[in-house]
This record gives C-alpha cells, structure tokens and sequence, in this order.
C-alpha cells in the first residue's frame, strides 16, 4: 500500500527526549498508512538504541520505520538532516517533527485533512510550550494569529508564522520549493525556505488546536542561529516584497529598533522614509533624525512626528504585547488595514 504520511524525524543527541517523541508517533490517531523517517545526525549518545528499540514496537503497530544517517566526528546540521530524512521517505505528505518535541493524538490527521485542501500551502498548527512560561509573548503570538495575519505578519519576530516543528505539506510543494538550505549551525534554514515557498506562492494555513508539545531548552538548534543572521534576512525580505509596492512609508518608532531599521534598509529604501513617529514626547521635540554614517550629501534629515500627524503606510517597529495594551489601542484608533497601510516589523 503507498504510504500517504512520511514523519520526518531529524535526531542529533536526543536521548533526553526521544522516548516521549517517539511514543507520540505511535499514539496517532490517524488510520491510513503511514511511516516514520529518521535520519540520524551523528549523535554521541544512546539516541540509535532508543531507535531501534522503537522500530519494533512501531512496525509492529503497522508504522513502517526507515532509518538513516552518519557517525562522522560532527554532525552536518539540520537542513542537511531534514532533507536526508525527507528523499529517504516515500509518502506523498510530510509531517514533520523535532526529536524534542510531542504529538498529539490527531496531528497527522487533522493536518492532513487541512493539506488535502490546501495543497500549495505549509499547514501549522497551535502549540503548548514546554515550560509554559518559558517564551510567553512568542507562544500567545504564533497561536492568536489571524489567517490574514499569517501573511501580513511574515516580516515579525525571529522565524516564520506558524514554526517549523508544526509544519506539514505534500511531498510535491516541498519538492517545488525546497530543498533546505544545507549551511548547517547558524543558518536559519526553516525561515529561508518560508520565505521561498512565499515568494513561489504559498499560502500558509493553521489547524487551530493544539497539536504539539513544543520544548524549550538551551540545547535546541535554533538558539544557534545569531539575531544579526535572522534581521539581515527580513530586512532583505521586507525590501523584496513589502516595499516596492509603497512610493513613501514612514517608520514608527523614532527609538532604537526604528533607527537600527532605518540604518539597515538601502539607500534607495531609505529615500522612501519620509518620517519617523513616535509617542515619545522627548524624540519628537528632537524634530528629526539625521544619520550620520550617510554616504548621501546633504545627509538625510528624516522628521520625527507624533503618530497622529504622520501619514502611513507604517513600518511598525513596536514590539507586540509589551506596553499594556498603549501601543496596540494607538493603532486601532488610526483605523488601519493591515497589510496595506502597515506592517509589523517587530
């Protein structure tokens, strides 16, 4: 029978964690055929044994196992690892998953469902955190956003709108994106293939339960990635795809993370602020901004505004979720649409 569901499951020094993952696989609900790719990345520790023991009890169930991978002296990353685990597997959707992380019961069937409807889109889903109060901002933000927001809001925070452990998509749209990037320790890989599968045009899609356990702790792989890595992305991707669409957008937030911004874009991008805005009653008597590091003579001399007398479309660089509820009312009160007339950038 043809397997319609691959788990793709990349493994580096998981002992911790396997036994819970693993388990999580078996306790699927879902009825049709299924199997289990691992691609083991030169792990040092007991993650093969835990592998093989669970190969067992799992083709037992009916889940069949594939198993891969390399014992070099160090591991090759996780982009290399998903695609591995990714051309050894033969189902017509992929399903994928982080060795430190859990499953519930109905994920691959409720995704499934989700991507036979969708078939040019990355399927996500909600999420628990583990310790819930490790990232609180981030976890209330990945799981309330809007469907339009899954768009609009491609530019924010530090990886792509719905999170890499939860994604699930057919073999032929990741075959039609992908592969990921193979840089290895420090590459986002997850987000530069988000930002591919956008620029191809992809949707992107939220079953709205919450499907997986998604683990924090110091030894995950993305705290490999540098922030500077993450920002020079957006920045180009918010250059790309939001701003020729605009012949003049204002910056809100004369602090900074408006200035860091500013300073980032180019030169031609730059040419386009015709304004940074504020609440702050301090940078705004200031009256405006010059940067100093300019090439361009005169140097730029962009005005600091009050918000209510700058005009969009906005560059929001305002983190979310932080001043109490200040920033966000703000906003509504200039009656905006998303999308069109701002985009968070925070």
């Amino acid at each position: 029978m043809e397997t319609q569901v691959s788990v793709i499951l990349p493994v580096h020094n998981a002992e911790p964690w396997l036994d819970e993952c693993l388990r999580s696989v078996l306790q699927q609900d879902f009825e049709g055929p299924m199997e289990l790719s691992v691609f083991n990345d030169a792990s040092k520790d007991k993650s093969m044994a835990i592998i093989e023991k669970w190969k067992v009890t799992l083709e037992g169930s009916g889940i069949r196992v594939v198993i891969g991978g390399h014992d070099s002296p160090s591991p090759r990353g996780v982009g290399y690892s998903k695609n591995q685990a990714i051309a050894q597997s033969s189902g017509s959707y992929l399903c994928f998953l982080d060795a430190d992380d859990v499953m519930m019961p109905p994920r691959v069937r409720l995704q499934l469902e989700a991507a036979v409807q969708h078939p040019a889109s990355i399927i996500g889903c909600r999420v628990r955190r583990e310790p819930p109060n490790s990232t609180e901002r981030y976890t209330r933000w990945i799981n309330q956003l809007t469907s339009d927001q899954l768009l609009t809001q491609v530019f924010t925070s530090n990886g792509p709108t719905v999170i890499m452990p939860s994604w699930f998509c057919s073999r032929a749209w990741f075959s039609h994106v992908g592969p990921f990037d193979e840089g290895g320790r420090g590459v986002p890989e997850d987000l530069l293939f988000f930002y591919e599968h956008l620029r191809k045009g992809g949707g992107v899609v939220r079953v709205d339960q919450s499907l997986l356990l998604y683990r924090y702790h110091p030894g995950a792989a993305t705290h490999a990635v540098l922030e500077t890595t993450i920002w020079a992305h957006r920045v180009h991707f918010l250059e790309e795809r939001a701003l020729p669409h605009w012949a003049t957008f204002t910056i809100w937030n004369a602090g900074r993370q408006g200035r860091r911004l500013y300073r980032s874009l180019t030169a031609r991008a730059q040419r386009k602020v015709v304004a940074f805005c504020d609440v702050d009653e301090n940078k705004i008597k200031k009256g405006f901004y010059c940067y100093e590091d300019s090439l361009e003579r005169p140097r730029p001399r962009v005005p600091v505004l009050h918000f209510r007398a700058a005009r969009p479309p906005f560059v929001i660089c305002v983190k979310l979720d932080l001043t109490g509820g200040a920033f966000e009312d703000n906003l509504r009160s200039l009656h905006l649409q998303e999308g069109r007339d701002f985009l968070h950038f925070s």
